[in-house]
């Protein structure tokens, strides 16, 4: 990384608790019991990238008490810089209850400190350090943090940073469809690099939709680079307008545990992204990634060769 520019991620939106089933289940109905993890998308990114030996940033907010202070010091253990993490007195820290399935999990969020982000967590100062700002829809579907993270988004732009999304848009977190379209839209503007999965695109759609209606509506709205993820058949990138699409096929794997995949995956991609690899590059690195976390329960281990990811 550059002097002027010393954070590859500046990470920006929810740090939580999650409280995933200990027993694989087909939902929440059939999980009997849970176990405490760090979690948070926009954490889980920071942590990864760290792994692979980038300098993190987190923006967030947690309550005042002690899961707050635990997982501010899992993310700082993990190698990702938590001073621009806030502490709200007046609201504790959020929790999601996540069920341990094959598929998508299923889950429930209990919103509380995690969107109390501030526009002064957000200087020009700080933004002109990070070479990719990145947030995700759980982070900007709430208020105050919606407001103060797209309009840090444009002025991240401004200062040549590159902009990032994973838009894993759920109607249980954002029950207005609409107004998630048009924030998309406002965040998409500032060119960014765009993450979503096939399930994603149902949510956000409300229905199935062709793979070219969905990367030629991200592109109208000013994604730069798109990659679409479809779980066991691999991954597809659209980049240049949507003039140039590269196909990843998947692989067949031993699955032990989903979740956090898409962070891992993300990770891989912008981390190949801020290396210049190509966006075929990128998506292999990407699957890397997801791979090793598909493979294992838990966390990733606390460092990765990214070598591996390019192998």
């Amino acid at each position: 990384m550059s002097i002027n520019r010393p954070y590859a991620l500046l990470s920006v939106g929810e740090l939580l608790a999650d409280f995933i089933s200990h027993h694989v289940s087909r939902d929440l109905l059939d999980a009997p019991d849970f176990r405490r993890y760090q979690g948070g998308s926009p954490a889980n990114m920071a942590a990864n990238m760290a792994r692979l030996g980038n300098r993190t940033a987190l923006v967030a907010c947690v309550g005042n008490d002690n899961l707050g202070r635990y997982l501010t010091r899992e993310v700082a253990e993990a190698g990702v810089d938590t001073q621009y993490t806030s502490v709200d007195p007046n609201h504790p820290t959020s929790i999601v209850i996540v069920s341990r399935t094959a598929g998508t999990p299923d889950f429930i969020a209990y919103r509380t400190a995690d969107c109390q982000i501030k526009a002064e967590q957000l200087p020009e100062s700080l933004l002109a350090q990070a070479h990719i700002f990145h947030t995700t829809c759980f982070a900007l579907s709430r208020q105050p943090a919606q407001k103060a993270i797209v309009e840090a988004a444009h002025r991240a732009r401004r200062l040549s940073c590159q902009v990032s999304i994973d838009a894993n848009y759920a109607p249980s977190i954002w029950p207005d469809r609409d107004e998630a379209w048009r924030i998309l839209a406002d965040y998409c503007s500032a060119g960014a690099l765009v993450k979503l999965s096939e399930d994603d695109t149902k949510r956000l759609y409300g229905h199935p939709q062709p793979i070219e209606q969905v990367l030629n509506d991200f592109h109208r709205m000013g994604a730069q680079q798109i990659c679409l993820t479809l779980g066991a058949e691999g991954s597809l990138v659209s980049y240049e307008g949507g003039t140039r699409q590269v196909r990843i096929p998947g692989r067949k794997i031993d699955v032990v545990d989903v979740t956090g995949a898409g962070d891992a995956y993300w990770a891989g991609y912008l981390t190949a992204f801020l290396d210049d690899k190509t966006p075929e590059e990128c998506a292999h690195a990407g699957a890397a990634m997801a791979k090793m976390k598909l493979m294992r329960q838990g966390p990733l281990p606390s460092v990765i060769d990214r070598h591996e990811i390019y192998a």
